[in-house]
């Protein structure tokens, strides 16, 4: 049996944990050369609240350490995590900052940071003033006699901890198979929020009949029971008609898929979880949440979001909009995106999409992998990146996978790749939220930090190389002319500055094809592009979906009884 040390060696990452396994990408066959790089960033960012914790309180650092712990909620053992990990860490780290040891001599000393032989120093914070081998010999003196030094950091994974081992487990499995975890009858729909529940896509609402779920053609017009979850089913007694055929037939329903990857999951980490000024008991109470949705938030998307924001904004998801139009779309929406995806690596988790050819309603499926595809955390990101060859094909080939799997009447809307050269030069001077309290670290240090760690989401645009940026902006346009012709029917690739976008609408079961190229915000352009609008609305580009605001009042009542049941 290990020794209870070891067991406790886990990187201080505390609630920043899942950093390292949900926020990298999702498939990387080359391992960074900084093997130890997330767990030098989670400790870093958590020695930094510590150390601002007591600087906003007038507190000692043991009293900090200890607020921390008491913010974080009792769900999935945080709390009791955080303890722990300070009854291990907590002296060497007192004794550290008390002797004026930022984040990173604290981060090096204590072995969860490491300079690899000849590569550069990675640091945060501005260097000491004396030499950085002599700061970190005088550290390392303070601390000689720490237990905690003897334990080897490559053990340091959390999920060692016996009491997380099935958390771990859970989280590790909904990730790998992007499915949810919770699925009694395995038709690919939950009754479990997380954990790629309903979170992710339509609530089952009969989770031991694997034939009643989101999505699918009524059965029988749910006389007897409501087989596609949208709410309604039984039959008016006032003239025997099925509720389903008296407010959806005809009406063209049609759910939402969303193959995306980070931004599609919309990947968040919250401010005022590193925010020393900010923090309170409030702060982390979506934390067990976000966790289980990999530090997603897709019921917040802006494609099949159905949550309004707790900062007060108003969700107006692709998905809401289809279900104001036709209430008969009800919990009809998908979110298949991944942090990390690519069209590289889209094949190893699409076949998560449920949608039955003969028995389901068709769908529209928005393709939008924007970044991954010229975006990696390498030194050497441009031989990286996706050539235009290889893009257009992995393209073709997810379209002909969903040719083969969607029902007739479905369509596809490719997503085009941004100029990401924004993001520096928005937001490059301005400060990092560990830096607010000190003004002492910009995004365009922190950006630095993890460049040089290689655990940046992209190194191309998140760098002050002005080169790199340019050659990483080239990359993302350069498909369009190289993958086709200005004039091809289907071209994944598009000249993408921050107005311009590609938008491919595909009727599968025709092989129409139609495109449109309009404002960064595309929602807007659907509904303002006759085109696309047929391609939403319409089932062959010519009818109107039934307006459901024409129902007599009556037939209303019964829709929102069958709701709320």
């Amino acid at each position: 049996m290990k020794s209870p040390r070891k067991l406790l060696m886990a990187a201080p990452l505390l609630f920043l944990l899942p950093l390292h396994a949900l926020a990298s990408p999702a498939y990387d066959d080359q391992p960074a050369r900084h093997s130890n790089g997330h767990s030098c960033v989670g400790c870093v960012l958590v020695v930094s609240v510590i150390e601002q914790l007591a600087q906003v309180h007038n507190s000692t650092v043991q009293a900090s350490m200890e607020r921390l712990c008491s913010y974080l909620p009792g769900k999935l053992l945080l709390k009791t995590t955080c303890y722990l990990v300070v009854d291990m860490f907590g002296p060497d780290i007192i004794k550290l900052l008390s002797m004026d040891k930022n984040a990173d001599v604290v981060c090096h000393t204590l072995k969860f940071c490491k300079q690899d032989p000849g590569q550069p120093l990675c640091h945060l914070y501005p260097l000491p003033k004396e030499t950085w081998k002599f700061t970190l010999e005088k550290a390392r003196q303070i601390v000689k006699k720490s237990p905690t030094l003897k334990y080897s950091r490559s053990d340091s994974n959390i999920c060692s901890l016996p009491f997380l081992a099935k958390i771990c487990e859970m989280i590790k499995s909904a990730i790998k198979n992007s499915v949810p975890f919770k699925d009694v009858d395995s038709d690919k729909y939950s009754v479990f929020p997380t954990l790629r529940g309903y979170h992710w896509r339509g609530r089952d609402c009969n989770d031991s009949n694997g034939m009643a779920y989101p999505g699918r053609r009524p059965d029988n017009w749910d006389i007897h029971q409501d087989s596609n979850c949208n709410g309604i089913w039984g039959v008016d007694p006032k003239d025997g008609i099925p509720y389903e055929k008296k407010f959806c037939e005809g009406s063209q329903p049609r759910g939402i898929i969303l193959l995306g990857d980070s931004a599609g999951a919309h990947f968040h980490i919250s401010p005022e979880w590193i925010t020393a000024s900010q923090m309170s008991l409030k702060s982390f109470v979506n934390l067990p949440t976000a966790i289980t949705d990999e530090l997603n938030w897709p019921q917040l998307s802006g494609i099949t979001g159905f949550l309004n924001s707790t900062s007060g904004i108003t969700e107006d998801s692709i998905y809401l909009r289809l279900r104001k139009r036709n209430r008969c779309n009800h919990r009809d929406y998908q979110n298949i995106s991944k942090n990390g995806a690519s069209s590289q690596n889209l094949e190893k988790f699409i076949e998560s999409l449920s949608r039955n050819q003969l028995l389901d309603h068709p769908a529209i499926v928005i393709y939008a992998m924007i970044g991954n595809d010229v975006c990696n955390g390498k030194s050497d990101s441009v031989p990286k990146m996706t050539t235009p060859e290889k893009l257009y094909s992995k393209v073709m080939q997810t379209l002909k996978y969903l040719n083969s799997h969607l029902p007739n009447g479905s369509h596809v809307i490719l997503y085009g790749l941004p100029d990401g050269t924004f993001l520096w030069d928005n937001l490059h001077n301005k400060y990092h939220p560990l830096g607010q309290l000190n003004k002492d670290v910009t995004y365009a240090h922190f950006y630095s930090f993890l460049n040089c760690l290689q655990v940046s989401p992209c190194q191309g645009w998140m760098s002050s190389n002005e080169t790199l940026r340019t050659l990483t902006s080239q990359s993302s346009r350069s498909g369009r002319r190289e993958a086709g012709s200005p004039g091809s029917l289907l071209n994944p690739w598009m000249d993408s500055t921050p107005t311009r976008w590609l938008r491919c609408c595909w009727q599968m079961s025709s092989g129409r094809r139609c495109s449109s190229s309009g404002p960064r915000f595309w929602e807007k352009r659907i509904h303002s592009t006759l085109r696309l609008k047929r391609c939403l609305e319409t089932k062959a580009g010519t009818e109107s979906l039934r307006d459901v605001h024409s129902w007599e009042h009556g037939e209303a009542e019964s829709w929102v009884n069958s709701l709320n049941k």
